[in-house]
């Protein structure tokens, strides 16, 4: 039985996040730094941008350049990893904007206080 040891540095990269593969360019990275697309579903054939990684359905990753995006378009991989999603118009809109406002932090809103009162 042959046994590798792996280093401690090896060990922090490799098990820290979730790689994906990107669509465009289909290198690897770490899932914070792409971008997941869904297909919208219901007779659609739009891809959308699942900001928050949450939306159900089979999901696609991709870099957010424009070089991954022209890639993904010339394979036209949309297509075959979206199952027939051909419409990238919110996707290519969501990398030529730049980062999200849904992605940037949410000011706290002020504690509303009961108007019992009771307060001194």
């Amino acid at each position: 039985m042959n046994v590798r040891t792996m280093t401690v540095a090896e060990v922090l990269t490799s098990g820290s996040q979730p790689e994906r593969t990107c669509i465009g360019c289909r290198k690897k990275g770490p899932r914070s730094e792409l971008l997941r697309l869904v297909a919208e579903g219901s007779g659609s054939s739009a891809v959308l941008v699942d900001e928050r990684r949450r939306m159900a359905g089979r999901g696609a990753w991709l870099h957010p350049s424009e070089s991954c995006l022209a890639l993904a378009i010339k394979r036209r991989a949309f297509g075959r990893a979206l199952r027939g999603a051909t419409g990238t118009a919110a996707v290519e809109h969501r990398i030529k904007s730049g980062p999200s406002v849904a992605g940037a932090p949410v000011a706290a809103t002020p504690t509303v206080q009961p108007e019992s009162g009771s307060e001194i």
